[in-house]
């Protein structure tokens, strides 16, 4: 989406793969790909951004500030504009010292570690709604709850899962699914969520699937009603918006969304399992109007944070 708004990018990547893009791109990889070494990528990196030095006039670093912290002071010698992103609710002096060397820095989240500092720009979260709607064709699972990440810790699926055995005591109707792979360190993890599903006495309601490509997301996200993210605030994950935008209701426990979107029963406290239980209750219990409603109020939001309005405006801010 960028590729429009200049006449050449050149993306460095660590690990190349199979990719279509425009012509006025050039993609670079660092040889993960290769199995090569971290000292042989900083020295391929550091290569690239001196050999390339006549062909860029600004740098954009997503996610990374280690790139910024190797590199930011040649790039300041040369003269190069420093655009860092970085929405995360944790941070370090070292993410003191990228946003130090950097000409701006973007997040989306009010509770990002790098909203404090003055050169810091709130951005729209950019959802591909091209990519993410409603499939019309695929049926949702009448009162199916989704939860739809990586499973780890971090993603706190154990909070969902004492909460759906709150519903089960409660006697409320649902079923639940939690799609995710975990990483090999998070596999005894994710087993344990599965033995607590057998003592919650879930089985039959509760089904674990693998993580899938994320172009498949829109079809998970278009056969549940409700998806549940549990991930901290600071971050405001795009999965939020990916699961509205294709027709999800959506229940969060980010203070970002529940500051935007301005309706109790689509928020709940973090880690709070009881209050999650009771918000999923409510919106079980909603009639189809009142699901239209709900809907309705995540498409304006969907709206004002949509792909094209974030790359237009980084566009215009990076070629200042």
């Amino acid at each position: 989406m960028l590729a429009p708004h200049h006449e050449h990018i050149h993306v460095i990547c660590l690990k190349g793969g199979v990719y279509t893009l425009p012509e006025n791109v050039s993609v670079h990889s660092l040889g993960k790909e290769k199995g090569y070494s971290q000292f042989r990528y900083i020295k391929n990196f550091f290569s690239l951004a001196w050999s390339l030095r006549k062909e860029y006039d600004a740098v954009f670093v997503h996610m990374n500030q280690e790139y910024v912290l190797l590199a930011g002071p040649l790039w300041k010698f040369l003269g190069k504009r420093i655009y860092m992103w970085r929405n995360h609710y944790a941070g370090t002096w070292l993410t003191n010292l990228a946003v130090i060397l950097s000409t701006k820095v973007f997040c989306t989240s009010v509770h990002s570690y790098t909203a404090r500092f003055k050169k810091t720009v709130i951005m729209p979260v950019g959802v591909d709604t091209d990519l993410f709607h409603p499939l019309e064709h695929i049926a949702r699972k009448p009162k199916s709850i989704l939860f739809y990440a990586r499973m780890s810790p971090s993603k706190h699926p154990d909070i969902l899962l004492e909460a759906l055995g709150e519903m089960q005591r409660m006697g409320v109707d649902f079923t639940a699914s939690l799609y995710g792979t975990p990483l090999p360190k998070h596999v005894a993890y994710t087993e344990a969520l599965k033995t607590r599903v057998r003592e919650l006495a879930l089985d039959g309601k509760v089904s674990f699937y693998p993580g899938i490509p994320y172009h498949r997301g829109i079809e998970v996200f278009s056969t549940h009603e409700i998806f549940v993210n549990l991930g901290a605030s600071g971050m405001y994950d795009k999965m939020l918006f990916e699961a509205a935008a294709s027709g999800c209701i959506v229940l969060a426990a980010s203070k970002d969304f529940a500051r935007e979107i301005r309706d109790p029963r689509l928020s709940f406290a973090e880690n709070d399992a009881s209050d999650l239980a009771r918000k999923l209750a409510v919106l079980l219990a909603l009639s189809p109007s009142e699901c239209e409603g709900v809907i309705k109020k995540t498409d304006m939001l969907v709206s004002r944070n949509n792909l094209a309005l974030l790359t237009g405006r980084l566009a215009k801010i990076i070629k200042s």
